[in-house]
């Protein structure tokens, strides 16, 4: 009881403090040109962060679920906000979860981790962008609880509307500004960590425009009595029919979303989308009061995919467009990161993705060092700008200052001047820092010759993140396995010493040539002739926090090893042959066995090949031509650990040599002539190998699989829905696998064949290819006069010209470009081939068809 005493007494000494420091916190307003200004200095504000929701909806019930304290969950997630450089948080509050029928604020649990949140935030620096409302439910991505809040009385797009909604909204956005957050002892609207309020979350405006201008009067007075003197934003990215509604408002900031490769793929996104960030055109930029109003990202995101490079680009892309506040959507918090159940189409955290966290470290750096409204060539040579680049081909973002080198993944960039460096990120390896483990890790300069060195665990995923989730399922696994760190910084020298801070961690004395092994921790390195520092220990004050604070999740429980192996689809004669497979377990296997279909347990002889292991999980084999059989080559492989083995991937225990063990299922690899032909889609599936995308989306089209005959191919046939008669249709395959396994056969193709079928269209059907450089080269062929039966298409390669991309799927808003157009003129290289695409001309659509059977190289 007397430690419990003496905690809260310190608790409440802290409380007062920290609300006589508020006092001095400036505040940010909006000059008359738009302009977020900061108020002790009059110096442009600029901010970038994430949206995070764990007081309310699934994360909410999912912590308490998993029998997780919330706040002791919000403590880990803030520090990683901070550890990450982030200094903007925004929230779109569920009102439904914070109100009643009549609009009345709710002194709940919901509120209370809010403010708790706040504080925490606050705590670290970090300012604050709230939404009032959402005006939907809570479910997702389960099904709504019935809270008996206003917004379930009503529509979402009538809620706008209707006087007794309007009502209760203005009572409820009265009593959430006048809150007095218990923790900071100051209310929302007086809070100076709290840049502003938006309205609501992506409202829906229908009829006419006196309608929604009379719905933002109401509330913004409502905003006004209750005492609100911050500036006030709305989302005018929704609804464009009614912008001149909101830009009449006397409003003082807008807010917008980006989400440039659509929304919940099912699965990861491949490919350069590169083209797709290169501008953030907003087409009602010339309307009277544009110009005036701040500019906001409350949500962003290219959701569906892992890569690190896309993050820094946009972040470069919205500075350009003038933007000030840029929040990505959203952070999942570490307690369920692991599953990915919040929000199945984005991703993202420190620990589960590394390397897309240390993009948003190196993307936070842009929005403060880029200029506002700062222009760039286009795509392609806008990925080297100011200190930053970014790639594709190395999915790579990279920061290089002269006391700040940030780097999402391997790297062989050199830093401006190792002598200077005082801050290093990073995921992999660089010519600074040599690391063989898969998280992340900070090194920063205390002072000259002391350094401190944190490391996160390995992250290694497991299954596609982006798949239909379950709280029971790991989409990624976390291990603690000992690796090696070589740190080549010539403050520190070869020998430096080292010591462990963090409880969960020990070290060895002294690296030995600059390397030493590491696990997940916190580590104080001193040069060598450095004495043992006074001022710095594991409680030392640092950063608004303490030097050894360290947050990592626990290793996941893996009861046998995991292989993740993805077989070549062909191999060529004559080509060198070899395996590379992930096996994720927490102690390091012993061996990694690859045998083929013909080993039994009456052979004598039973050739196999033992991979070599090239870090603590990664392993590798070049299989011998003895082995190599023609036709299909079939194999498996068996992990030996801990006195055990595996099979894989039947993904069980025995071998195929045990005279009890029946092999079940095996990977395999086609192998084929180099001069073979190159099946590039195949029309045998149970599904499509195509995803279709119409421009514009309000036309579509049905599919059903036809074969006139057990003798015959079948055939994919598409018939068009929609009343665009401007509406062109694309058919999208990732082929880059297909052709890296086809070295020889690519060389050596000189024609695109595809067998067509038109029924109803007889214009033009463009055939080609989008590069790794994200470049559209295609030929034009007509269907007028086509075999109605249907025909084989032969387009020699020599013809393919370069054209506009198609950014397909569909961008949010809907208001940008749905083609990008390169300026720069590229060639075609056939090695660069990385999505087959099919589409027509706009065309009439009643009642017209076409069929796609087998695309091939020839």
């Amino acid at each position: 009881m007397r430690i419990i005493l003496l905690c809260s007494c310190a608790m409440l000494a802290f409380f007062s403090s920290f609300g006589q420091g508020k006092k001095n916190t400036p505040l940010i307003y909006i000059d008359k040109q738009g302009v977020m200004r900061w108020s002790d200095n009059k110096q442009e504000a600029s901010f970038y962060g994430v949206n995070y929701t764990l007081p309310f909806a699934h994360a909410y019930r999912a912590i308490k679920a998993k029998g997780i304290d919330h706040k002791a969950a919000i403590d880990r997630d803030v520090y990683h906000f901070a550890r990450l450089g982030f200094n903007a948080y925004r929230i779109h509050l569920w009102d439904v979860e914070l109100s009643d029928g009549e609009g009345n604020l709710l002194l709940n649990e919901h509120l209370d981790l809010l403010d708790y949140l706040f504080f925490k935030l606050q705590e670290r620096g970090i300012h604050i962008l709230i939404t009032a409302m959402t005006n939907f439910g809570n479910g997702y991505p389960e099904r709504n609880e019935q809270t008996g809040a206003f917004s379930y009385l009503y529509d979402k797009c009538l809620v706008h509307q209707d006087p007794k909604a309007i009502a209760a909204q203005k009572r409820y956005i009265y009593a959430l500004l006048r809150h007095v957050n218990p923790y900071t002892k100051v209310a929302y609207q007086d809070d100076p960590y709290v840049i502003g309020f938006e309205i609501n979350n992506e409202p829906c405006h229908t009829g006419e425009l006196a309608i929604t201008s009379h719905y933002i009067k109401e509330m913004l007075a409502s905003m006004k009595a209750a005492g609100n003197k911050k500036p006030v934003f709305y989302n005018v990215s929704h609804n464009r029919d009614h912008v001149p509604a909101y830009f009449n408002a006397p409003i003082q900031g807008t807010t917008y979303q980006w989400y440039p490769i659509g929304l919940v793929a099912g699965r990861q996104r491949l490919g350069n989308f590169l083209p797709y960030v290169d501008r953030y055109p907003i087409p009602f930029s010339n309307i009277e009061g544009f110009n005036n109003k701040a500019k906001a990202v409350y949500e962003y995101d290219p959701a569906d995919n892992l890569y690190s490079y896309m993050h820094p680009a946009m972040s470069r892309t919205f500075r350009s467009a003038g933007f000030q506040w840029i929040t990505q959507f959203a952070y999942d918090p570490i307690d369920i990161a692991a599953y990915n159940t919040e929000y199945q189409t984005h991703y993202l955290n420190l620990a589960y993705t590394p390397a897309k966290a240390i993009s948003t470290m190196i993307a936070a750096e842009v929005a403060y060092n880029i200029p506002r409204n700062q222009s760039y060539p286009d795509y392609p040579r806008d990925t080297l700008f100011g200190n930053f680049m970014v790639s594709y081909t190395q999915d790579l973002s990279v920061m290089n200052t002269k006391d700040k080198f940030y780097y999402s993944n391997e790297t062989n960039v050199q830093p401006v001047d190792l002598r200077q460096l005082a801050h290093i990120a990073g995921h992999g390896s660089s010519p600074v820092i040599h690391y063989t483990g898969s998280g992340a890790y900070f090194l920063d300069r205390l002072e000259e010759g002391i350094w401190r060195l944190e490391v996160m665990p390995d992250a290694e995923p497991v299954i596609d993140p982006f798949e239909k989730p379950s709280l029971s399922r790991a989409v990624v696994d976390i291990l603690w396995t000992p690796q090696h760190m070589t740190i080549r910084l010539p403050d520190l020298g070869e020998d430096f010493a080292v010591q462990a801070l963090s409880e969960q961690t020990d070290a060895q004395p002294a690296a030995e040539r600059s390397r030493l092994t590491v696990r997940p921790g916190v580590y104080l390195l001193r040069r060598k002739e450095r004495g043992q520092p006074d001022k710095w220990d594991a409680n030392s004050s640092w950063k608004s926090g303490k030097l050894g604070a360290f947050v990592a999740p626990l290793p996941s429980v893996i009861h046998k090893p995991i292989v993740l192996h993805e077989p070549d689809p062909y191999w060529e004669k004559g080509q060198k042959k070899a395996l590379q497979m992930r096996v994720i377990f927490p102690t390091r296997v012993d061996s990694v066995i690859v045998q083929t279909d013909q080993v039994s347990f009456w052979r004598e002889d039973n050739p196999s090949v033992k991979m070599t292991a090239l870090d603590a999980y990664t392993f590798r084999a070049v299989i011998p031509e003895k082995l190599i059989k023609d036709g299909m080559w079939r194999y498996t492989a068996t992990v030996y650990v801990d006195g055990k083995s595996y099979t894989y991937p039947d993904s069980r225990q025995g071998t195929p040599l045990d005279w009890d063990y029946n092999v079940t299922h095996y990977w395999s690899t086609r192998i084929v002539d180099p001069e073979d032909r190159l099946l590039l889609a195949s029309p045998w599936q149970d599904q499509p190998v195509f995803d279709h995308f119409a421009i514009p989306e309000t036309s579509y089209a049905t599919y059903e699989k036809e074969q006139s005959s057990f003798t015959t191919a079948p055939i994919w046939t598409y018939s068009f829905r929609g009343k665009d008669t401007a509406a062109r249709h694309f058919w999208i395959r990732d082929i880059k696998k297909l052709v890296d396994s086809r070295p020889q056969g690519v060389g050596q193709a000189t024609s695109l064949c595809a067998y067509i079928r038109a029924e109803g269209y007889d214009d033009w059907l463009e055939l080609g290819f989008v590069t790794k450089v994200g470049y559209t080269y295609v030929k034009k062929v007509s269907l007028a006069g086509k075999d109605r039966m249907g025909t084989i298409l032969r387009i020699p390669l020599s013809e393919l010209r370069q054209t506009a991309t198609a950014l397909l799927p569909a961008p949010y808003p809907t208001f940008l470009p749905r083609y990008f157009s390169p300026t720069v003129d590229l060639p075609w290289h056939r090695d660069d081939m990385e999505k087959l695409v099919l589409s027509t001309h706009n065309g009439q659509w009643s009642d017209a068809k076409i069929s796609i059977g087998a695309v091939w190289l020839e």
